[in-house]
Order: C-alpha cells, then sequence, then structure tokens
C-alpha cells in the first residue's frame, strides 16, 4: 500500500549585483533521527563555484557548510528527496515505568544530559496563567499530552506569517495565532514548565490527498501538499524524542521529515549566511509528486484503467446480448460498523440492537436510491439452532412498472422523516375502525388479543418464593425477562387485535372476515416474543385439510385461518400482514393501509407475511448474520446496472457508518467475515441460461476445478475442507470421478426437464456433510424438484471474500460474466484434474495462484476479452499482503501471507454443549527468492532449508513455511506431551554454504517484536498497516557456523516446509 514520492524544493535569491557570501550553512538534510525511509537525497547549488563540506552539529543534524569564494548575482538551492510513504504508528513507543504517568522525575544522570532542554526562557503572566489551567494530577502520560496538544491546537489560530523569527510566548497566546514555527516554540517553553525535556524541530511535512473522505471531522489536504514545518519533541523515558504537532492537534508522523533539532530556534534555521550589502529578492517552490503508488483497496484502479474495465464490461454486455445469454447478476454483499469493531453483534453474534440501528439506516437509504415508492416491511428470518427466535428480515418492495406501491414514505416508521408519534391502545384501535371501512369488513370480528395470563400466574408460582418475579436481570434467560415484563405491564392489558382475513375468490374486490370460535372468552395467545399475528391460536380453531385447495364452499362456510393483526409495540403500530395468494390483494391491502396510516397521522410498521412470489414485483433485503449486516441485492441485467447499484450500495453504507474491512489483532486486513455471495441467473426462472443450457453449468463447473486460483484469490481467511464454501475435490476425493459420470449424463443444448440439472449436479455440489447450501458453486436455487418455491434458476458463488472496494467487486463480477460468455459461446469441456495434495500445497501459495489467474484471462483473450493481470493486484495485495523484503547482494527475498487451511478437530465438551473448534493456530508464508545463481546460497527457516522450488523464471524459486503462530487451548497437536511449540519469530538467513556461515537475513514476528501485545483491535487502516509493518526487520540473521541439513522432501506438500513436522 505504499505510495513513493518524490520532494522537490528549491529556494532562489536574486541579488541587484554580483556580490559575495558569507559562508552559508544549510540545514535541508533529513536528520539521523528521521523515521521515515529516505531512499534518496540530493542538494543542488547553482554555479560551480562552491564548495560544500557535511558536518554535524553538537545535536547531531547534519549541516552543509558552503564556501563562495567567487562574488554572484544569483543563489539557486535546491533539494530533492525520495521517500516512501510507510504509515508509522506515532504511539507505537514503550515507557520506562517511571514515565507511565505524569508529572514524573527524570533520574539525575539523565537529567544533566538533558539540561540544554530543561533550560526555560519565557516566563511571562500569561504563558504563566495558561499552565495554571493546566491538570498536575497523575495521567497516563499519553492521553496528558494528547490533551495538551489538541488543547494548544484549539488555543491558537494557525496564521501564515511572512515575517522572520518566532513571536515570543506572550505575542502568541495575547493574539491567540501564530505560525507553525510560534506554536512549536509555545509548546517547548509549556513542556519545560512542566519539567519535561523539549526540543524545537524544522523540517518537511508531506501531506497526500486521502482517498476516502472522512465521516467525520476533516479529510486532510484536498491535495498532495508539502511545506517546511515546525513541531516539537518531548523526551519520554524508554520513547526517546517523541514529536507533537500543535498546529494540527496530531503526534508526528510519516509526513513529518525533521531537517534539525535544536534546543533554541535559531540553531534549527534552514538556511544561515550573510552576503555585501546589496538588495535581494527571493522566490521558493515546494512540490511533492508520487512517483509509485502499489496497488491499494482505497483507491484499486486509475481513472485510465476504470476506463478501460468499464469499456470491456460494455463489451462483454454486447457479447451475451448477441448470444441471447438473459443472464442477471444479484449478489449479498455484508457490511460491518466502521464504530464499533469489539462488540459480539459485530463479530460473532448475528443480532444486536446497533445492528438493527444501522440496518434501518441503510435500508432507508437503498429505498430513496433504488425504490422510490417502495414498501419496507420487516419479516422473520433465517432461524438457527441456539437463538430464540428467527432473525429480523428488512425487506423492500417495488413495482417494476414504476406504479407507486406505498405513496408517502413518511407513513413508514423506518423512514428518517417519519414524524414522531408514540403508538398505544387508543392508536390501535382507531387504525382498525379505519381498516375496517376500507376493506368493508364488519368492525365486530376484530378479536382483542391478551397474553395467556393462567400460564404465567403458573410461571410465576413456579419460582422460588425468595425470588422477585417482577426483576430480572440480562442474564436469567428469555422466559424471565419475558415474565418481569408481562407483570410489570399487567397481564390483562390488551396486547393488540386480530383480524381474520382473506381475499373473496369469488369476487375480485372483496375481503371476507369471520368471527373465531374461542374455547375460552378471548383470544389468548401463544407465550413467546414474536408478533402476536405469529402467535395466534390457529391450532384450536376448526381443522382444515391443508393439502386440500379451498373451494368456494369452503369460502362460504369455512373459517378463514388467517389474519391481519395490529398491534402497539415499543412506541410503534406494526400491521401483520395474512399470506396473500395473488399480488393484486397485496396491492389492495397495502394501499388501505397506507390510507388509514395518512388519515390518523400516525407511521406504522409493516411486519408480517411476505408477498406472493411476483415476476412483476422487485425487492431487496437487509437481514443480520453472525458479525455482520448481509444486503440482497436485487438482479441486475447489464453491466451499467450492475456499476450504478453497486457503487451507490457502497456509498450508502458508508455514510450510514458501515464499511466493508475489519482488522485483526495483529494488524492483519480481512474482509467483513460474511462474504459477498454472487447470484448468477435470469429475470424469470425460463430465462435463467443455466435452465435453457445446461452444459453451461457443466462448463463453469469444470472451469472452477481446473483453475484454483478462482477459489482462493478472492477467499476469505476460513478455507479449506471445513469452511464455509469449500471446494468440491477438497470434501471428498472420490467425488471427482462421480462428477466425471455425472458430466457425461449432462444434455447439451436446450432441454425442457429443468429439474435433470439439479439431480445430477445437487448432490456432488456440497460441502464436507453433504450440505449443498454451504457448497462453493451452489445450486439449491436452481430447481430442485422438490421445493417450488426455491426453482428460481439460481447459481450462487459462495467463495468470494467481500470486497473492500466497490470498483473491485465490480471487477470480480465482470470476471465471472467473462466466464459465463465464454462458455456460453465455447462450451469448456475437460475432465477434473485430480489436484490431490497440491489443493494443501503449491495452491496455498499467492506466486501458483497469480500465475494461474493469469491463465485464465490468458484464455479470455483469446475468446475477445482483453483482462489486465495488473487488474488483479489489489485483490493480491488485499488476500496476500506483503511482509517485507530483504535485499542482498547474493539475492532478494520477499515474504508474503500465504493461505493456511484451518481444520475443524472433534468434538468437545463444553458448559453450552458439545463444540467443534477450529484450529486457526497455524499460518502460512510464502518465500520468494528472486537473484538466485547456482547453488552457493540457500535460505533457511529457523535453521532448516526451506525448499525452493524454480518458478520458471530465470532466478526465481518459491516455497512455503508453515509454522505455530500461537497456543490455544484447544488445536490438533496439543496434547501436553506432544505439545508443539510456537516457531516465531522466523528468522530467514541467506547461507553462503562455501563459507558455512550466514551472510545476510531478516525477522518475521508473529506479535509485536518489543512485546506489546495488543489487546483492542486497530482503529483504521493506517494503525493496521502500520501494526503489520512493525512486525518485520530486514535483519537479525543467525550467528556462527550454519550447515543447513538437507531434508527429503514430502510426498505431500513438497513445497512447503512444514515447521512442525520433525525430520527423520
Amino acid at each position: 500500500m505504499t505510495i513513493r514520492v518524490a520532494l522537490y524544493h528549491r529556494t532562489t535569491y536574486h541579488f541587484d549585483r554580483p556580490v559575495l557570501l558569507s559562508p552559508h550553512v544549510i540545514r535541508l538534510r533529513p536528520a539521523p533521527h528521521c523515521r521515515t525511509h529516505i531512499e534518496a537525497y540530493s542538494l543542488k547549488l547553482s554555479g560551480d563555484d562552491h564548495f560544500i563540506n557535511w558536518q554535524q552539529d553538537p545535536f547531531g543534524n547534519f549541516n552543509a557548510r558552503v564556501v563562495f569564494p567567487e562574488p554572484r548575482k544569483e543563489l539557486t538551492i535546491a533539494v530533492e528527496l525520495i521517500a516512501p510513504m510507510t504509515v508509522i504508528n506515532p504511539f507505537d513507543f514503550f515507557l520506562d515505568e517511571i514515565a507511565q504517568t505524569i508529572p514524573f522525575a527524570y533520574p539525575a544522570s539523565l537529567r544533566q544530559e538533558l539540561s540544554p532542554y530543561l533550560e526555560i526562557t519565557e516566563a511571562g503572566p500569561r504563558l504563566m496563567a495558561w499552565l495554571e489551567t493546566v491538570p498536575r494530577t497523575p495521567t497516563t502520560t499519553v492521553d496528558f499530552l494528547v490533551a495538551l496538544n489538541q488543547r494548544l491546537q484549539d488555543d491558537i489560530g494557525y496564521l501564515v506569517r511572512l515575517e522572520p523569527g518566532v513571536q515570543s510566548c506572550e505575542e502568541t497566546l495575547t493574539l491567540a495565532s501564530g505560525s507553525c514555527r510560534d506554536s512549536a516554540w509555545l509548546l517547548v517553553q509549556i513542556f519545560r514548565h512542566l519539567g519535561l525535556a523539549a526540543r524545537f524541530v524544522s523540517g518537511y511535512l508531506i501531506q497526500l490527498k486521502s482517498d476516502v473522505k472522512a465521516l467525520d471531522g476533516p479529510s486532510g489536504s484536498e491535495e498532495d501538499f508539502t511545506d517546511l514545518h515546525a513541531w516539537t519533541e518531548v523526551f519520554l523515558p524508554g520513547a526517546g524524542w517523541v514529536g507533537l504537532d500543535p498546529t494540527s492537534g496530531l503526534f508526528a508522523g510519516e509526513g513529518h521529515i525533521p531537517l534539525a533539532a535544536t534546543p533554541t530556534i535559531g540553531s534549527a534555521a534552514a538556511i544561515t549566511g550573510s552576503s555585501e550589502k546589496c538588495e535581494v529578492s527571493f522566490d521558493v517552490t515546494m512540490e511533492v509528486e508520487r512517483i509509485h503508488e502499489d496497488p491499494r483497496i482505497t483507491k484499486p484502479y486509475s481513472d485510465e484503467q476504470w476506463q478501460r474495465i468499464g469499456a470491456l464490461g460494455d463489451q462483454v454486455d454486447a457479447e451475451l446480448n448477441q448470444q441471447d445469454v438473459r443472464l442477471t447478476m444479484g449478489g449479498e454483499p455484508t457490511f460491518v460498523s466502521v464504530d464499533d469493531m469489539e462488540s459480539p453483534q459485530w463479530n460473532t453474534q448475528a443480532l444486536g440492537e446497533h445492528k438493527r440501528e444501522c440496518a434501518e439506516v441503510l435500508l432507508a437509504r437503498l429505498q430513496a436510491a433504488f425504490a422510490p415508492g417502495s414498501v419496507i416491511q420487516q419479516q422473520q428470518g433465517k432461524r438457527y439452532p441456539g437463538e430464540p427466535l428467527p432473525r429480523w428480515a428488512l425487506a423492500c418492495y417495488w413495482r417494476k412498472d414504476g406504479a407507486p406501491l406505498w405513496r408517502n414514505p413518511q407513513w413508514l416508521a423506518f423512514m428518517p422523516d417519519a414524524p414522531e408519534v408514540a403508538a398505544d391502545d387508543v392508536t390501535a384501535q382507531r387504525f382498525t375502525t379505519a381498516l375496517s371501512e376500507r376493506l368493508s369488513v364488519a368492525e365486530r370480528h376484530w378479536h382483542s388479543a391478551y397474553e395467556d395470563s393462567a400460564y404465567y400466574r403458573w410461571q410465576e408460582q413456579s419460582l422460588p418464593i425468595n425470588v422477585d418475579p417482577r426483576n430480572a436481570t440480562v442474564n436469567d434467560g428469555a422466559e424471565r425477562q419475558r415474565l418481569a415484563r408481562l407483570l410489570q405491564q399487567g397481564l390483562d392489558a390488551v396486547v393488540g387485535y386480530a383480524l381474520p382475513l382473506r381475499h373473496s375468490l369469488s369476487q375480485a374486490h372483496r375481503w371476507e372476515t369471520c368471527r373465531w370460535p374461542l374455547k375460552r372468552e378471548h383470544l389468548f395467545l401463544v407465550p413467546g416474543d414474536s408478533p402476536i399475528g405469529l402467535r395466534l391460536p390457529l391450532s384450536a380453531l376448526p381443522w382444515a385439510d391443508p393439502d386440500q385447495a379451498p373451494t368456494e364452499s369452503d369460502h362460504q362456510n369455512g373459517i378463514i385461518h388467517t389474519s391481519l393483526c395490529v398491534e402497539p409495540r415499543d412506541g410503534r403500530l406494526h400491521i401483520f400482514l395474512p399470506p396473500l395468494t395473488h399480488l393484486e390483494h397485496y396491492f389492495d391491502l397495502i394501499n388501505s393501509v397506507e390510507e388509514c396510516a395518512c388519515e390518523l397521522a400516525c407511521p406504522v410498521v409493516i411486519e408480517g407475511y411476505a408477498p406472493p412470489q411476483d415476476s412483476r414485483l422487485e425487492k431487496l433485503m437487509v437481514t443480520p448474520d453472525p458479525g455482520v449486516i448481509t444486503v440482497n441485492m436485487m438482479p441486475a441485467a447489464s453491466w451499467q446496472t450492475l456499476v450504478a447499484q453497486t457503487e451507490r450500495l457502497y456509498a450508502d453504507a458508508w455514510a450510514s457508518r458501515l464499511g466493508t474491512e475489519k482488522f485483526m489483532l495483529d494488524g492483519r486486513h480481512t474482509g467483513t467475515g460474511g462474504g459477498h455471495q454472487i447470484t448468477l441467473g435470469g429475470i424469470t426462472p425460463d430465462d435463467s441460461p443455466f435452465l435453457r443450457r445446461p452444459d453451461l453449468l457443466a462448463s463453469i463447473v469444470t472451469y472452477w476445478q481446473h483453475h484454483p486460483s478462482l477459489s482462493y484469490l478472492f477467499a476469505g481467511l476460513f478455507t479449506g475442507p471445513a469452511s464455509q464454501a469449500p471446494r468440491m475435490d477438497e470434501t471428498r476425493h472420490e467425488a471427482l470421478y462421480e462428477l466425471e459420470i455425472a458430466l457425461q449424463q449432462m444434455p447439451a443444448g436446450d432441454l425442457n426437464q429443468p429439474w435433470l440439472v439439479d439431480q445430477l449436479l445437487r448432490p456432488l455440489l456440497t460441502d464436507l456433510t453433504g450440505n449443498s447450501q454451504r457448497a462453493e458453486l451452489c445450486i439449491d436455487k436452481l430447481y430442485p424438484p422438490d421445493s417450488g418455491d426455491r426453482q428460481l434458476g439460481l447459481l450462487a458463488l459462495r467463495g468470494f471474500e467481500m470486497p473492500p472496494h466497490a470498483r473491485m467487486g465490480l471487477m470480480q463480477m465482470l470476471l465471472v460474466r467473462a466466464l459465463v460468455a465464454r462458455c456460453w459461446k465455447t462450451p469448456y469441456r475437460a475432465k477434473p484434474v485430480r489436484w490431490g495434495s497440491a489443493l494443501q500445497d503449491r495452491w496455498m501459495l499467492p506466486h501458483y495462484l497469480w500465475s494461474d489467474l493469469g491463465d485464465v484471462l490468458d484464455d479470455l483473450r483469446c475468446h475477445g476479452f482483453d483482462f489486465d493481470l495488473a487488474w488483479f493486484a489489489p485483490f493480491l495485495a488485499f488476500r496476500f499482503p506483503l511482509h517485507g523484503r530483504l535485499h542482498t547482494p547474493m539475492l532478494d527475498i520477499e515474504l508474503r501471507q500465504a493461505i493456511e487451511p484451518w481444520h475443524v478437530a472433534g468434538d468437545e465438551a463444553g458448559a453450552g454443549g458439545t463444540g467443534r473448534y477450529v484450529d486457526s493456530s497455524v499460518e502460512r508464508l510464502e518465500v520468494n527468492v528472486s537473484g538466485m545463481s547456482g547453488d552457493r546460497y540457500v535460505v533457511t527457516c529457523n535453521g532448516r532449508r526451506v525448499p525452493l522450488s524454480a518458478t520458471g523464471r530465470n532466478g526465481e524459486a518459491v516455497a512455503g513455511v508453515r509454522y505455530r503462530a500461537w497456543q490455544p487451548p484447544l488445536a490438533l497437536h496439543s496434547a501436553p506431551h506432544s505439545q508443539i511449540p510456537i516457531h516465531a519469530p522466523l528468522v530467514f538467513d541467506v547461507v553462503d554454504t562455501w563459507n558455512q556461515r550466514s551472510v545476510a537475513g531478516c525477522t518475521y514476528h508473529v506479535a509485536h517484536p518489543t512485546g506489546r501485545h495488543f489487546d483492542t483491535f486497530p482503529v483504521n487502516a493506517f494503525e493496521a498497516e502500520a501494526r503489520r509493518l512493525g512486525r518485520f526487520s530486514d535483519s537479525g540473521h543467525r550467528h556462527g557456523h550454519q550447515v543447513p541439513k538437507l531434508e527429503s522432501p514430502s510426498l505431500e506438500l513438497p513445497q512447503t516446509l512444514d515447521l512442525r513436522w520433525t525430520p527423520s
């Protein structure tokens, strides 16, 4: 993600006549303590008649002393430096115990060494008054410095001041404004009055335009910018000199390049010298230019690249249209909170109050963007074992013909402009009256619904005598909390109202109702927390055969088993819709509900049963999943529609404070963890290209099996046989033989038996347990003959991780669209490849996946689709981040993250029952070596030879290193007598076999090398990157005599060094 920049600084002095110049001291070379790596530096002066002597002043700063023997009429001083803007975490420092809190005292010997930096030169009344307001109670050192720096930035306004010199502290405080050097000098004096050693720093400041605008506060410079700047450094025992910039209120980072750091201002001046008396003018030019940008997820493509990608997307569309493929693409992108990365609802749990709030905000934005005139309906979502209730699901429905389904969005309670109306029982009664009039049904048929008081009285009597049933805590469980809530509100209170309702079979515009015969006097609900529409005692009504289609006589004489319910709940009025058979009935009912809401000026929440499936209706859904929010997007039939939908979705999610990235404790960048399922199909099931041409599905299955890069390059962290979307050949090796037979039976051309494809492939496209819903290529909703509501003609690609940027997601979809076009025009027929253990060996390494993706793109180019491999570089950087490089005269080493499949261990008994643990303690790196010649030098890891294999490029070889990164209580091989230790840090050596010594090396740490074990996740991508980069060092080779032994290559993993394995 590094951006390399070139900084150019030129100062020119114009004299009115040739003058003699005194020796000049130029302090424009980065100081030795500069943390930003300076790759190149050059100082040039105009003319040849001068001499430069490089010196270091008493404080270690570089000074160029320049002598001018001859008079001159012009003097130009030009500096150019090249530096990578690698992120530096300014808070990544260690503090001695004595400096953990402020105030503290320096030890006597250290105080004597710091004496020049403790000298107080100003003590005016305004300065002393300002210091009186500084808290002196013991405070954490970092918190104190942050607060002091930000307060000074708030108190002193920034002013561009061209006058030479520095204001006194009194002037700066009186004016409440000053230049950067004025604020820096003021902070120096403040620190010294507080007993802290401080020094004045002059240097360069580089600010680059941010790729993403901040949600809160300023986003930084609107364009790339550089200037001479000044800030302050304070000395903290253990940390050394720490930079604070009072102009911005921030700590000094990678953009602060110190040139001179001194105890006084004068000795930090950029240029000092004099000339004969004359008239002089000068001009200054400062520029910063980006000369290299690594692919990064915040800006994956340049404008020129994106234009080419867009043109290719249009070309693929034209090919699909010409071939009459009728392809539609949808997806299920997932999002996480940008504010909360710690709580369970954004990591492991599916439900949470904050998650629901974010979902409502996002859905309101999406409705305004895609579906004006739509209705939002709250429905019952998925239910999983261990969860007391089905999850909620928010659906948005609208008509494809453009006619409004809901005219005024302010009467939907989810909308931000909905009026605040506290709905109660009176509101509910008024609504039932109004709705009865519009549906032309008798109001007497409404039933008042009550909680079952007899059940809850029995529950109350069952509690221990010393337990108050009206008091319950979050630890008491759902039953106890419900009992306490109902006892507080009263068991005799009306909960809501139910109206038996159905549409007449004989009359198009007539609704029917009836009075339910009840065994008890009132309608008592089934105990629970669901809406009352799901708790009606329908089993107590006269029985009707559910398998027998209703007739007209049944409608005239029978009891209606469906009901519309009105329930005031949590201050909102909820309208529960019954199941309906025709879309026209749904339109009529929704229209009546909106008219009532408008008449009563009361926003409502629509819930209950979804409208009947109908191609005239479009929908999108927002649902909760463990740790994420999932958006089920409507399918798009063209590339331009897909682009517009995806970019708007990402933008609205960001505006709703939802993001697409997470970070691990070690700084590793991951997706949301919820994946990004891509769904392929047609506008209707009859249009599905996979039902019209079954050989297309056969081609896709075979192509995916032949190219592991399509499975692994875009996958998340959890891969392997037990993952949520395993490859078919990862789960059961014998399945390939059965797949080959199934493909032989696959009919070619048009097919009038759509269920045949399902019967041939669904038994094979499954996970390890036989679950077809968790397969990488899922055809569960293609055309199962036993489920009419899932005969949708859809193929779901479930192996994709959530892309962190909208354009990366579109790049994935374009690749899939091109593969569909290629396989439709030219079916891909070949035998499955028996990869065997290579799937856990070479195909875990990014080098081979990148090479395989190149083969895929070469094939697409042969079919007329000009993909550029560089377009997928952001995916390589995201999924396989670079940890570091070691450059030596002998060869170069590059370490990159590789894939490690996580294995699921056997059953383990726990407090919550039996569980199966995932062993994530093992990780893998790729070692890529270039510049090799001969066999003199070998590479070792922790003393063992790395089994490098030639890649086919001259002097390049690659291998994987598998190691235990941490020691969980439950993992493979964790028995006490056979416990495999942690192998970190990993020390890689370049060993000279002739001299039997290590001549260079690098070190990779799993955790922070100084022992700073982080217990909170990174707050943003910058901190995460700093954590990652801090774990690699291009030094640290092994000492002494080195004779790496030759090890027999593993038969199963020949290209992997498994440090857990003990060589024979």
